[in-house]
């Protein structure tokens, strides 16, 4: 299909980032055309573990995943589709009493924002999680409204009513370059041609870097690879089995189908775009797998992918609008959260673009944060 001629808005990335904000501009009555090099959710979107919760260290992140809560929860009417959403809560068990601090600090703030966020005792924990041993554990936090969902569906239906309002979306049309002159951005250019535009909102994941130089802009962001593997069915799956996490290791698990899906930050991987699966990481797995939920050493794996993290420096995200040129909007580097805030971002992005306030106050996620060494680190990665 043939790129139109121009368009008020042009979005960079067909993620769950970018997907949101073109509906979310459509359904105001933008003229929106989002470009994804790939197919739709082909970046990280579609490789990411579909988590979707509110508990965080940081307000603002608090605010982003709580409004994306609601949204996913009442996607099946607006934007429409199913997602699958479980909320079967989120889990974290703590065994450092450093991290049991911190935890119990971020609920007080949690529950302040209105999320429904406690402490457990271990007994409590282990009950609610049946593969987890107490071995080792202090404490930990749930919140029950957490879960998780399935990232593609959320991404196509997203697209397709962003579509209905009359967005274009056009796949396999890679952006080459942004054209500016006298400080306002004029056209992006495309492997298809160019398209004239005045504003440009970068949601391109970890290749946002690249975006940003070609309008003169830095976005901070570097790709880092994680892994995760489905098992085999597992017998006598617990119906409401929480998204559990060893803050302590990073090894996280949730029911997938019949099966689980596990997964683990490596600390020894190197920055970089290779998608590749390797077995390097799975010792330090084993070894998490055999101390905190041994009954699941002896599953076996029916499959795995690798995806890639956005990750900035202080591992929040970038949102907001450059310096200059003019109307050149970001939306990156959340680090493993983009997935859960999609939704509410997309509604950030579309009051950014038309001048309103936004519904969450996202000027602490500004990129100048790095100039002036105000940094927000937020404990609570996986």
């Amino acid at each position: 299909m043939t790129l139109p001629g121009s368009a008020e808005v042009v979005v960079i990335g067909g993620g769950v980032v970018g997907v949101s904000t073109a509906f979310h501009l459509a359904e105001a009555g933008v003229q929106v055309l989002l470009l994804e090099r790939d197919e739709l959710g082909s970046g990280s979107t579609c490789k990411a573990a579909g988590g979707v919760r509110a508990q965080f260290s940081d307000p603002v992140n608090i605010e982003l995943g709580q409004r994306s809560l609601r949204a996913f929860e009442d996607f099946a009417r607006r934007p429409g589709g199913e997602i699958d959403l479980k909320q079967h809560g989120y889990l974290f068990l703590l065994s450092d009493p450093a991290d049991v601090a911190a935890f119990e600090d971020g609920v007080r703030l949690q529950n302040e924002f209105g999320v429904p966020s406690r402490m457990l005792t271990v007994a409590e924990a282990c009950e609610l999680s049946p593969y987890a041993v107490p071995d080792g554990l202090l404490a930990a936090a749930f919140s029950p409204t957490d879960g998780h969902c399935t990232p593609e569906a959320v991404v196509q239906g997203y697209a397709q009513a962003a579509r209905r309002h009359g967005a274009v979306i056009r796949r396999h049309c890679a952006v080459t370059g942004i054209d500016v002159s006298g400080g306002q951005i004029t056209a992006v250019r495309t492997e298809q041609g160019p398209v004239a535009t005045s504003t440009v909102v970068c949601a391109a994941g970890a290749w946002s870097a690249s975006v940003g130089e070609f309008a003169g802009v830095e976005l901070p962001v570097r790709p880092l690879r994680r892994q995760i593997l489905v098992t085999e069915p597992v017998p006598d799956l617990p119906p409401r089995l929480p998204f559990t996490i060893d803050f302590a290791t990073s090894f996280y698990f949730h029911d997938e189908g019949p099966g689980l899906l596990i997964g683990m930050s490596d600390p020894d991987e190197e920055y970089g775009f290779d998608l590749r699966t390797d077995d390097r990481w799975l010792d330090r797995l084993s070894a998490a797998v055999a101390r905190r939920a041994p009954r699941l050493a002896e599953v076996g794996v029916a499959h795995g992918w690798a995806g890639l993290y956005e990750i900035t420096p202080d591992h929040n995200a970038l949102v907001g609008e450059a310096d200059g040129p003019g109307r050149f909007l970001y939306a990156t580097g959340f680090s493993g959260h983009g997935f859960l805030q999609g939704p509410a971002i997309g509604e950030v992005l579309r009051d950014l673009v038309l001048g309103r306030r936004p519904v969450v106050d996202v000027s602490a996620l500004d990129v100048r944060r790095f100039a002036t060494a105000e940094i927000r680190p937020e404990h609570n990665c996986v």
